[in-house]
Parts: structure tokens; sequence; C-alpha cells
């Protein structure tokens, strides 16, 4: 199983193929969340172990003050399970 390290903690969870960042690193997805800066992250290890950025994720990316190539939205990344990934997370409201 995939490993997701969680910085700046450095809290490890077992990441299960087709779990979004979002329910792994807030222990479960809100059923109210809606997507917005407050969910952005940087990728610092293991990118292709991720699902690859939609359209719609790429745009309201290109919309971030501060988002880089590593820049993902914890809501909209999916483990594939082919690789431990690490994360810096930078806020969730």
């Amino acid at each position: 199983m995939t490993t997701l390290t969680i910085m700046p903690a450095g809290k490890t969870v077992d990441a299960p193929e087709g779990a979004s960042l979002l329910s792994l690193i807030g222990g479960g997805e809100p059923a109210d969340h809606q997507c917005s800066d407050a969910c952005h992250l940087f990728v610092l290890e293991g990118r292709k172990g991720l699902s690859k950025i939609s359209p719609d994720e790429n745009g309201k990316l290109d919309m971030i003050v501060g988002a880089s190539s590593k820049s993902r939205y914890a809501c909209m990344a999916t483990v594939l399970g082919t690789e431990d990934v690490t994360v810096e997370v930078l806020s969730f409201v």
C-alpha cells in the first residue's frame, strides 16, 4: 500500500488506491466541501503516484497566487497506488 507523508507535521498514513488527498489528510471528506484555495497543497515527492491534473483543476490552480508546478488541490488529487507521496499542507479551513 502507498504511504502518504504530510508535512510539516511528518505524519504518515496508509493511502489506498483511489482515495483523495483531502480524505487522507482530514480523516474523511466533509459532505459539504467546496473546492477552494483552502485545500491547495504542494506535492514534494511522488507526483506520479497521483492522478493527472484535470482541466478543471488546472484552471483553478491558474487563479491561485503562489501556485507552482508542485501545486494540487487535495480534493481533486487521488492516489494511484504506484509510489509513496509526500505533500506540504499549507492550510485547511
